[in-house]
């Protein structure tokens, strides 16, 4: 089976970004819900951009310690697909509005240098545990923040077993993605600022060329497993 990383395309607000995102052959399309972000767009705005999504382009919607109320008002504005959780919020609190809004969600973990495994793993198991609706941990470097940073944390640090399940982020570029696909394998990989001309305002060149660096990482993969399983 041919091994193929999904990619998510974060922080859209324009129609043009969204259309060159699709064009290119993005999986995901990630829209911030959060005020304080420059690319933040309102449930009034998403259901502008949502009349644009084709079938099978899912829409993520990006929240820091948002309300029920302000999860339910975007998930009534158009197609969400996934929550996607990048504040304090506990294990029970994703798994409450999960619930009452129907929808998966995926936890934000911002990695620190001296994060170990067993912390990612046993994250990992509290959020399965908590919630049915829990698919999956998006990995992104530790900043004194909330969003993305734009930076590069040690690949290293994810284990081998969880690899395969995760969404890593963080610092992510055209001319990195390759070495990161190879090295860390996760199940998605998931881009804002890498693809930008400027905040918020997105390069069609730029996400071409990253989903195509993507695509190069994962037919490496391929031809190398197969050279290995050929071999044997």
């Amino acid at each position: 089976m041919m091994h193929r990383t999904r990619i998510k395309i974060c922080g859209i607000t324009r129609e043009q970004d969204l259309h060159d995102a699709v064009q290119a052959g993005a999986d995901a399309l990630g829209f911030v819900f959060y005020p304080k972000s420059p690319r933040h767009v309102t449930p009034q705005r998403f259901a502008e951009l949502a009349r644009h999504l084709p079938p099978f382009v899912n829409a993520v919607a990006l929240f820091v310690n948002a309300s029920l109320e302000d999860v339910q008002a975007v998930v009534a504005a158009g197609p969400i697909a996934l929550l996607q959780f990048h504040g304090d919020e506990t294990p029970a609190q994703c798994a409450a509005i999960a619930a009452v809004v129907g929808r998966p969600f995926v936890r934000a973990w911002r990695v620190k240098p001296d994060t170990r495994a067993t912390e990612l793993l046993e994250s990992e198991s509290q959020y399965r545990a908590a919630s049915p609706w829990f698919s999956g941990l998006l990995l992104d470097t530790w900043v004194d923040a909330y969003g993305g940073a734009g930076k590069v944390f040690d690949w290293s640090l994810i284990p081998k077993e969880l690899a395969p399940r995760v969404v890593l982020s963080g610092g992510l570029s055209v001319h990195n993605v390759t070495g990161a696909v190879a090295q860390v394998r996760p199940f998605a990989v998931d881009i804002s600022s890498g693809v930008e001309a400027s905040k918020g305002i997105k390069d069609a060149r730029l996400i071409a060329a990253f989903i195509d660096a993507v695509r190069v990482s994962d037919a490496t993969i391929e031809s190398r497993d197969h050279h290995e399983s050929t071999s044997i």
